[in-house]
């Protein structure tokens, strides 16, 4: 009987078991985790877990009596260490050995470290316990200073800030989260973090973290009780590279998610896919890949036919802004933007288009508009901008 393995033990890992179970895989199932935790899922560490919204038992995706009742043999606490292509086996840090007929890759990321001096002492989030460390600081008349103006960097100031700590955040673009949202829409995040008392310090970057404080380029000293680093994540490529298997900003896979190894799949974070509507490979790095992929690798896992084509999609919770995102769009990559609704009441929808056609949708404090959104930018359809950004237009009327 086929034995599947699955190396990763975060939510894709996690839906990859349920998936496989799912689709009829009867044999033998082992899911691989370095962490000493059942597989568990990370929005809430920067999010409702971080600021005390939601309890520990509510960030793990399966009750633990799951595994068990789904057979599914958890191998917690030993970091898969190699992966013999020849043997089909994974070796593991504790010295044993796990055989696959299958295998998926569903290690995830890390995050990238700050390279000045003294960073080694900073917070940095990924874990469930980074999320505690950071929740435990960031309290009341605490100075906390994050690095990194993204969406981690947003979030974990959020939440010290309505924490009651002192905030500052430090971005070496001109905007936070600028590469991502372009400038007519980034100067939404800036404006919504300065009213609400944080620190925002831009253009500018570190020169070292010190006992108290963190030094500037710029001379500049920041008072810092506590700091924190989120300038980005990385693939956890480095078991897909030692097995000789094709790497480029993560694991190379096809539409069905499976590697330059017809024997092994990859999901997550770490896979770089190629999107059939798009036409291009791309890595996303927010839960709804983890959430969604699976199935399809598990599909194809099982010998079925299977591509994975959603959009990419993330959400963002701020003080008193929610957004949702759906869509693709490169830095640089778009040539309008269009507003519907009031930005500076925080109540929009912005869409990215590129001749004339939508690339990307994001809702403010806009509900229940993600399927039309989507079912736009899928379209292709050219639209007329003056319709696209006139709230009494339906969206299901534009094409």
């Amino acid at each position: 009987m086929a034995a599947h393995v699955i190396i990763g033990g975060g939510l894709a890992g996690a839906k990859a078991a349920e998936a496989l179970r799912d689709k009829g895989h009867d044999g033998e199932l082992v899911l691989i985790g370095e962490e000493p935790h059942r597989p568990y899922e990370r929005p809430p560490l920067s999010k409702g877990y971080l600021t005390g919204q939601s309890a520990r038992d509510e960030v793990f995706v399966h009750p633990s009596d799951w595994y068990r009742e789904h057979k599914v043999d958890l191998r917690l606490g030993s970091a898969a260490t190699a992966i013999d292509r020849s043997s089909r086996s994974v070796a593991l840090a504790d010295g044993s050995h796990v055989p696959y007929d299958k295998l998926l890759l569903a290690t995830g990321s890390s995050p990238r470290r700050l390279p000045v001096p003294g960073a080694d002492g900073a917070l940095y989030l990924r874990r469930l316990e980074d999320s505690e460390a950071i929740k435990a600081a960031a309290t009341s008349g605490q100075r906390v200073v994050v690095i990194g103006g993204g969406w981690i960097g947003l979030e974990v100031a959020a939440a010290a800030r309505q924490a009651g700590a002192q905030v500052a955040v430090v971005e070496m673009l001109e905007l936070p989260l600028l590469r991502v949202l372009g400038p007519e829409v980034a100067a939404v995040y800036a404006d919504l973090h300065r009213a609400n008392g944080v620190d925002l310090r831009l253009g500018a970057s570190v020169r070292e973290v010190a006992a108290g404080r963190v030094e500037l380029a710029d001379g500049t000293s920041l008072a810092a009780d506590t700091v924190v680093v989120g300038v980005g994540i990385t693939p956890n490529t480095a078991l897909a590279e030692a097995a000789g298997l094709s790497v480029d900003n993560g694991v190379l896979v096809d539409a069905t998610l499976r590697t330059s190894d017809p024997d092994i799949f990859a999901a997550g974070d770490v896979a770089n896919a190629l999107h059939p509507l798009l036409g291009k490979h791309i890595r996303v790095e927010h839960w709804a890949n983890a959430l969604n992929q699976p199935a399809v690798a598990a599909a194809g896992m099982l010998g079925a036919d299977a591509s994975y084509d959603e959009l990419p999609y993330f959400y963002t919770d701020q003080f008193n802004l929610g957004m949702e995102y759906i869509g693709y769009v490169e830095p640089d990559g778009y040539d309008n933007v269009v507003v519907r609704g009031d930005t500076g009441a925080l109540e929009f929808i912005a869409f990215w288009l590129r001749d004339g056609r939508i690339l990307a949708g994001m809702n403010v404090n806009v509900w229940d508009v993600v399927d039309p959104i989507k079912a736009l930018i899928r379209s292709g359809a050219t639209v007329d901008p003056a319709r696209l950004a006139d709230p009494a237009i339906p969206l299901d009327d534009l094409t």
